[in-house]
C-alpha cells in the first residue's frame, strides 16, 4: 500500500517524546487562517509504500530508541490516509516501535481501529467554539468530536496542543473555554501553546493564495507565555 508523503523528518524533537522520525503525509480538509503548511492540503502522487517506510525507520531505530523516541505521523491530516496509516502501524507494532498521531480529528473514520495501533495522539485544538471553529478551518466542528468521542474511548496518552492567535486565541474568555472544552478529553498528559508566527506566509504567495491573516502580529511567546500561565490557573480550579 502507498501514500503520499511531503516529506520525513528524521531528528524530530518536539512531535512526541525522545528522538522522532517524523512523516508528514499530504491531504487536509481544514483550511486554517492560520496554516503554515498550506502546500499539504492537496493529496498528492503515491509515493511511498508502507514497506519502504519501515525499512527506512528501521535504519533509524537505534538512534530513537536509546531516548524513548519513535515514529510521528503528521500532515496535512494523516488520518485522510487512514488505510496506509492502519497498514504502516500495524508493521510498527511488530517492531515494537513507539507511534504517535498528530492530528486534528478531522478524518474519514476508522477512528476505533487506528487508535488501537497508536500510543499517542498529539491533538492540535482548532477552536473551542462552534461558531469560531467554522470561522477558522471552513469546516464544522462535529468530525473533530466524533474523534474526540472516540479518543475518550481508547484510553491512549493525549497531549494537546492550541495555537494562539492575537484577537482570536488570546483572550481570557477564549482561555476559560478551552479550559472548559480540554477537560472533556480523557488522558491528556500535556498541554502546549503554540505562538502564531509568519514563517510559512510565503508560500501563500508562491502558491497565488489568499492569506487572511497577514495583518494580523505574529504572538509574542513571552506573552504566549504568560497566557499559558493564566490558563493553566483556570484549568486547575
Amino acid at each position: 500500500m502507498k501514500a503520499s508523503v511531503n516529506s520525513i523528518e528524521t531528528f524530530g524533537l518536539v512531535d512526541g517524546p525522545g528522538i522522532r522520525n517524523v512523516i508528514f503525509l499530504n491531504g487536509c480538509q481544514l483550511r486554517c487562517l492560520y496554516c503554515h503548511n498550506p502546500e499539504m492540503w492537496s493529496k498528492k502522487e503515491l509515493n511511498y509504500s508502507s514497506d519502504e517506510l519501515v525499512a527506512k525507520i528501521i535504519r533509524n531505530k537505534p538512534y530513537f530508541k536509546r531516548n524513548n523516541g519513535g515514529v510521528t505521523f503528521s500532515g496535512g491530516e494523516p488520518l485522510l490516509q487512514v488505510d496506509f496509516l492502519i497498514d504502516i502501524c500495524q508493521k510498527l507494532k511488530k517492531e515494537g516501535i513507539h507511534i504517535a498521531l498528530d492530528t486534528s480529528g478531522v478524518g474519514i473514520g476508522k477512528y476505533a481501529e487506528i487508535l488501537s495501533l497508536i500510543d499517542l495522539v498529539i491533538l492540535d485544538i482548532k477552536h473551542a467554539d462552534e461558531k469560531q471553529y467554522l470561522k477558522l478551518t471552513g469546516k464544522s466542528i462535529e468530525e473533530s468530536e466524533k474523534f474526540i468521542s472516540y479518543l475518550n474511548k481508547s484510553n491512549k496518552s493525549v497531549w494537546i496542543r492550541q495555537v494562539i492567535v492575537p484577537g482570536i486565541t488570546d483572550s481570557e474568555v477564549y482561555l476559560t473555554k478551552l479550559a472548559q472544552y480540554i477537560k472533556k478529553i480523557n488522558n491528556v498528559e500535556k498541554i502546549e501553546f503554540l505562538p502564531f508566527h509568519h514563517m510559512g506566509f510565503s508560500k501563500y504567495d508562491k502558491l497565488n493564495l489568499k492569506n487572511n491573516l497577514k495583518n494580523i502580529p505574529e504572538m509574542n511567546p513571552q506573552e504566549c507565555a504568560k497566557l499559558y500561565e493564566k490558563f493553566l490557573n483556570i484549568y486547575k480550579n
